[in-house]
């Protein structure tokens, strides 16, 4: 009796040792958590339990020191590269993408093989092949009695025959939350996931990829991503105002309007049919601001620096909740809580992350709330820039290909610290030279100076001025028609005036000399008081003669003495 019961339990082992050795999707892809902590979440629509078996003839296994890694693919390593557009809104699709990076020189071709690039180097020189893995002279794909065993997923099912699946040589295996989902594909593949059944917070994607090797698969990469399922809405803000020199300081000007803008992060569209409404509460006592636009304006008219609050409310289209008695009002708040009335206005944003509301229709909604906080930091800076006049500069020594211009500047706000010109073609496409300078010059509580810049000969400019501190940075731009430089310019002409005047008053003063010599011989020398008398006479002649042809230096004029700095 005691051999016989020997006996049974030798055959209760021997039928229990396949179950013992065989791999399981978790013992394959689950490095990190258990499978038991995954199988608390809830399942996933058309994913499986990772405790089903895993075929490793046709899909061996090896660990992450394996050697045979190595040789897994020809000519190189190839990285499997895992994104998502996470977070995402519980309720909504995320989707993941998984994108092969073959070596260097080869590439898919439209037939699905790999094949080297044309006039590619790599380390070994060019490939005198021009297949790297030719899968469709490679055969397998029949439709034999013996050829269809190996057209199956790792747990068994068949792959789907859909048009051109004989080009799709990699097996993707995804996993995660305990399930898994395999996907046949070439060299990337993207899996869609709702995530109403998934747990909240951060979550691990795993994904293994074989590729085709006759008649099994042979792994060649192996990948991993944290993923993120939030019930409040995923919100950013971008903020831009006019002449702000950093936009990613949170450091803005008095004055002026900074135009805020929401995004919302919503690449399934799942808030598409949502009514949305921003309650924006900006710091400065200026109360509660709600719109249904994502973009605000707001002006800050004081220094200093303050809390920005933002609270984005969606009402999410829901299931109704069954009919049941009415629980009773709850005597302190909840973070999640149910109502159900017949009221079309949206509640007001508080501490609360979900509500089932229903609307007249009985259709109903659950609110989502996002948030955003920004300390902003509010100073003094230069507001707005103009030029009031342009002056053509003349020059003793005319230079055709160089022509200076004075630009009279005006600014509102503070004295700026430097000043800058981009002189361009005249569509403001192709820059010339760019000239900045400081500006070193007390100019009082007035704004106003005078920027002198060369241009390259005749001509139009497009010239573009700015005027800047540490915080600000002020921009005007204009056209500037430089004119042409000919030999009857009113430089030349000056120059020929001023020789003839010259001629002029040498001749005078040589006649004048001679008369007063023959005056001079019939003079008594008792009377040579009038020689003084003469003597100041001519002085007075050439004086008004002197005055008539150079008149006074016009640095004297008591009006010049208000003209701005000179840059």
């Amino acid at each position: 009796m005691e051999c016989l019961y020997c006996f049974l339990g030798f055959l209760l082992l021997a039928a229990r040792l396949p179950l013992d050795t065989a791999k399981q999707f978790h013992d394959v892809l689950s490095n990190e958590r258990t499978s038991d902590y995954m199988r608390e979440h809830n399942q996933l629509a058309g994913w499986s339990s990772d405790e089903n078996e895993w075929n490793e003839k046709l899909y061996p296994v090896w660990k992450k020191e394996d050697p045979r890694w190595k040789n897994s693919w020809k000519g190189g390593h190839v990285q499997a590269i895992l994104t998502s557009d996470s977070p995402a809104l519980v309720g909504s699709t995320i989707t993941f993408v998984v994108d092969l990076v073959f070596p260097r020189c080869q590439k898919e071709d439209v037939s699905g093989n790999i094949v080297y690039e044309k006039n590619c180097r790599n380390d070994t020189g060019p490939s005198p092949d021009l297949y790297v893995y030719n899968w469709s002279e490679e055969g397998g794909w029949g439709n034999g009695p013996n050829e269809h065993h190996h057209h199956v997923f790792p747990d068994g099912k068949p792959f789907p025959h859909h048009p051109e699946w004989k080009r799709w040589n990699f097996v993707y295996v995804f996993h995660t939350l305990g399930q898994y989902l395999q996907k046949l594909g070439r060299g990337s593949a993207r899996v869609s996931i709702n995530t109403a059944n998934v747990t909240l917070g951060p979550q691990l994607m795993e994904v293994i990829v074989y590729r085709r090797h006759r008649h099994v698969y042979i792994p060649i990469a192996k990948v991993k991503d944290v993923y993120v399922v939030t019930d409040h809405v995923p919100v950013f803000v971008t903020m831009y105002q006019k002449n702000d020199r950093n936009l990613s300081d949170e450091t803005f000007l008095r004055d002026l309007p900074i135009m805020f803008n929401v995004l919302i992060h919503d690449p399934s569209h799942f808030l598409n049919e949502s009514a949305i409404y921003y309650k924006w509460n900006f710091g400065d006592n200026t109360g509660l601001f709600v719109s249904n636009n994502p973009t605000l304006n707001h002006t800050y008219v004081l220094n200093g620096t303050f809390s920005l609050n933002l609270t984005v409310q969606a009402a999410v289209p829901g299931p109704c909740p069954s009919p049941s008695p009415k629980p009773p009002e709850p005597t302190s708040p909840l973070s999640t809580y149910l109502k159900s009335h017949r009221s079309n206005s949206p509640a007001p944003a508080g501490d609360n992350a979900l509500e089932l509301r229903a609307t007249p229709d009985e259709a109903c909604h659950i609110n989502r709330y996002g948030y955003f906080r920004a300390t902003i930091t509010i100073v003094d800076g230069i507001l707005e820039v103009s030029i009031i006049q342009m002056t053509d500069v003349l020059r003793p020594e005319p230079q055709p290909d160089r022509s200076l211009m004075d630009f009279v500047v005006t600014c509102q706000g503070i004295t700026p610290t430097e000043v800058c010109t981009i002189v361009s073609d005249p569509t403001c496409q192709i820059t010339y030279h760019t000239v900045c300078d400081p500006v070193d010059v007390d100019m009082g509580d007035t704004c106003l100076l005078t920027v002198r810049r060369a241009f390259g000969g005749s001509g139009t400019y497009c010239m573009n001025l700015t005027l800047g501190d540490n915080t600000s940075l002020a921009l005007t731009s204009t056209l500037v028609s430089v004119p042409t430089r000919d030999p009857a310019s009113p430089s030349r002409m000056a120059n020929g005036a001023m020789v003839s005047v010259g001629c002029l008053a040498i001749f005078v003063t040589v006649i004048t000399l001679f008369v007063y010599k023959k005056h001079k011989e019939y003079k008594l020398i008792e009377n040579s008081t009038g020689i003084v008398v003469k003597g100041k006479g001519l002085n007075v002649f050439l004086n008004h003669a002197k005055a008539m042809f150079f008149p006074g230096n016009q640095e004297k004029d008591p009006l010049l003495k208000h003209q701005p700095a000179t840059v």
